[in-house]
């Protein structure tokens, strides 16, 4: 008798009985396979449609699949940025009886790419820049939470694009390991280490590729994620003394976290004996200053650089308005309804693929400030919405779903086309996003 499917997953859909199970991930059926960019990976991985959403499915053996799947989950509960678990999948045989690995299935975090897809021809540095500080701000939140990763790399986060900057979600916890007492300096710098050599690897395969612009020294790009890393845990971690009159040096502790897009939960503060000095050091500290406050005064939940720009922009609104209200929710859900809804709804249905919302109000807004500085006035926001539309958008490629060409195609000639990537418009390989 062949064993029972086994599916381990907090809310079963339906949809996952309804997969070929019983067929080797490589022989599924391009039906129910959807072809998105992916990263490179030790394991074979698909996308597949369940259920109307995507889900990436991996291949591995059952107790490495559980061992993601839990510690994902852990990952989850202290809202470190990642991929959600879906399910588990064990005891999978094919239709002669013999064994198939077991699957993990994850969620697509939507609106992400690897970073392989987030250029065309040649990888910019100032996109490779951004992309490693990204990993940077990754490392210290997983860090911070007593996460050690174990595999870092480009190839192992999903970026979604943050008001001129990227976001990283770790998408393989795979070699993670959690320790509530925290990490060891030595566990982090083994991490940093290996994350710049990793880095280093895959820049430098690009550039034997042709794939990195002339001049471009990918060691140095690599070096930058050691640089950035130790800037954001100093912030976040060193013991700071000052004199007893300087009180006012707690504030601004705290505001400079602020502005990293931090919080402080606690703090340990100390004098010394004959009360001249004051010791202060950060005890919990929290991601996502930003996004708290605006998720508290609308109830939108975007990425912690657009939160930002979107509060500047609320802040700016109330600073013109002629009412005074004691309350800020008040001048915020008018600011929801005047101006970041207008310009969510006046995009085309058939172009809402293209950029989640926030980063398309964010380059409106980027866009109203460049046509005014050119025609040297200030352009109404209606008329910059219709240039924005026509002549930016439009012409970019879809991000929710970054389609490439299916599977079974992949030995066929090259497609390419043009398209904008970043503002410029390049020849894409769509071997590249797959």
């Amino acid at each position: 008798m062949k064993d029972a499917l086994s599916i381990t997953a907090s809310a079963v859909d339906p949809g996952l009985l309804s997969l070929p199970w019983s067929q080797p991930l490589s022989k599924w059926p391009s039906e129910v396979i959807v072809s998105l960019p992916k990263g490179l990976s030790r394991h074979l991985v698909r996308f597949a449609d369940l259920s109307g959403s995507v889900v990436a499915v991996k291949e591995t053996t059952e107790e490495m699949a559980r061992r993601e799947y839990e510690m994902l989950g852990n990952l989850a509960r202290l809202d470190v940025p990642c991929v959600s678990r879906v399910a588990v999948i064990a005891g999978r045989t094919d239709s002669r009886g013999n064994p198939l690995p077991a699957a993990l299935v994850t969620s697509h975090l939507k609106f992400s790419m690897p970073y392989r897809a987030l250029f065309t021809r040649v990888l910019r540095p100032d996109t490779a820049t951004r992309l490693v500080d990204a990993l940077a701000l990754l490392l210290v939140r997983l860090h911070n939470v007593g996460f050690y990763w174990g595999d870092v790399s480009l190839s192992n986060a999903l970026f979604r694009r943050d008001a001129g900057a990227f976001a990283a979600y770790l998408v393989d916890a795979e070699t993670g390991e959690l320790h509530e007492e925290g990490l060891t300096d030595g566990q982090r710098a083994y991490d940093l280490d290996l994350a710049r050599t990793n880095i280093a690897g895959e820049i430098l395969d690009l550039a034997a590729g042709g794939r990195l612009e002339r001049g471009v020294d990918a060691v140095a790009i690599a070096d930058g994620i050691v640089s950035s890393y130790r800037s954001l845990w100093a912030a976040l971690t060193e013991h700071e003394s000052f004199a007893a009159g300087e009180a006012w040096r707690i504030t601004e502790r705290v505001e400079r976290l602020n502005a990293l897009g931090f919080d402080i939960g606690e703090m340990s503060i100390q004098t010394t004996a004959d009360g001249t000095r004051v010791e202060i050091e950060p005890k919990v500290v929290d991601a996502g200053h930003h996004q708290r406050r605006l998720i508290r005064l609308t109830g939108l939940d975007v990425e912690e650089n657009q939160a930002r720009r979107l509060l500047n922009d609320l802040d700016e609104f109330r600073a013109r308005s002629t009412k005074h209200w004691a309350d800020e929710e008040m001048y915020a859900h008018e600011w929801l309804t005047r101006v970041f809804e207008p310009v969510v709804r006046a995009i085309p249905y058939d172009l809402r693929a293209k950029l989640e919302p926030a980063e398309v109000f964010h380059q409106v807004l980027e866009h109203r400030w460049y046509m005014s500085q050119a025609q040297g006035r200030s352009v109404p926001l209606a008329e910059v919405l219709t240039s924005y539309i026509n002549e930016v958008l439009r012409h970019r490629r879809d991000e929710a779903t970054i389609m490439g060409p299916p599977t079974e195609t992949m030995s066929l000639p090259v497609i390419t086309g043009s398209v904008p990537v970043d503002g410029e418009d390049a020849d894409v390989d769509w071997r590249d996003l797959v």
